[in-house]
């Protein structure tokens, strides 16, 4: 990937957010996340929680900086779309904070979200979580800023303040983290729709001016609201990290159940994708197609 193709899909990132609310799945492979794309999703989520699981492991920081570029850089380079990767507390103090930018930027990604949890980080829906000082934040801020070369890099700032320090508080971070140089806010597992408008409207009042991201996760502590409530309550961006994942989980768990209680794949073959249209997402014509193409280049050479 080019340098002008890295920086259209942050410029990307930024025009779609000054028109419309964004829907982000969360991908947690380079197959799902050309699923996503092909349902007609304008972005992507790269979830920690999603890559951890894909690895085997629980979403409480376990993964380094080298294995997510990795995954991170798979996923956006096989899709167009632009993707916003997860990089938990940004894998250190501020110093590697600005590699991880320049590292994710270089890998593909249109922008990256950084928390203000205390390692060992734990999901923020879950209790016991520990925060890092707003000053500790502020910095690894002001290093993600700094750090990027493409000015549209999206830095997202998430605060987990609300189920530690209470609700005010989490505004006032948040208002810290933009006047830091955050471009979007995070507050993570609000509780209800009068929260999250309580949030947006807090914020607005203290001056602080930034698009609102809200995680639609399942089985956590925020009711299930549409994308529209979510707009309407002045967030632009919502995330469905794991959605994905759980849907796909579940699916391999019963089909195994099926297939060792009976010891055929027949009954399912209806809930499957046929081997064509398998083929058809992972554009196995177009690559016969190249294919053919080169060796009739080759035959010529050799013929000449």
């Amino acid at each position: 990937m080019t340098s002008d193709e890295r920086h259209t899909r942050a410029r990307r990132l930024r025009e779609l957010l000054d028109k419309q609310t964004l829907v982000l799945p969360g991908a947690f492979n380079a197959l799902t996340a050309m699923q996503i794309e092909r349902a007609g999703f304008h972005a992507l989520y790269v979830s920690g929680a999603g890559l951890s699981a894909a690895r085997g492991l629980p979403d409480i920081g376990l993964l380094s900086l080298t294995e997510v570029v990795s995954d991170a850089a798979t996923i956006a380079n096989a899709v167009t779309i632009p993707a916003i990767v997860d990089a938990d507390t940004g894998f250190g103090p501020p110093l590697a904070v600005m590699r991880a930018v320049k590292e994710f930027e270089q890998a593909g990604l249109a922008g990256m979200q950084i928390e203000d949890q205390e390692l060992p980080k734990k999901c923020g829906h879950l209790p016991g979580k520990r925060l890092v000082s707003t000053s500790e934040m502020v910095s690894k801020i002001c290093a993600a800023s700094d750090a990027r070369r493409d000015p549209d890099f999206l830095i997202v700032a998430r605060t987990d303040a609300r189920a530690v320090e209470g609700l005010d508080a989490a505004v006032r971070r948040a208002r810290a983290y933009i006047d830091a140089g955050a471009d979007a806010i995070f507050p993570e597992a609000l509780e209800s729709a009068d929260e999250f408008r309580s949030f947006a409207r807090q914020l607005s009042k203290e001056g602080g001016k930034a698009p609102l991201v809200a995680n639609m996760t399942e089985f956590g502590k925020t009711p299930y609201l549409s994308v529209s409530e979510f707009e309407d309550l002045g967030y632009r961006l919502v995330l469905f990290p794991v959605t994905a994942l759980r849907m796909a989980t579940k699916a391999v768990e019963q089909m195994l159940i099926e297939l060792r209680s009976h010891g055929s794949q027949r009954e399912l073959l209806d809930q499957m994708h046929t081997r064509q249209q398998l083929y058809d997402l992972l554009k196995y014509t177009e690559y016969d197609q190249r294919d053919l193409q080169f060796r009739s280049t080759d035959d010529d050479h050799a013929n000449g």
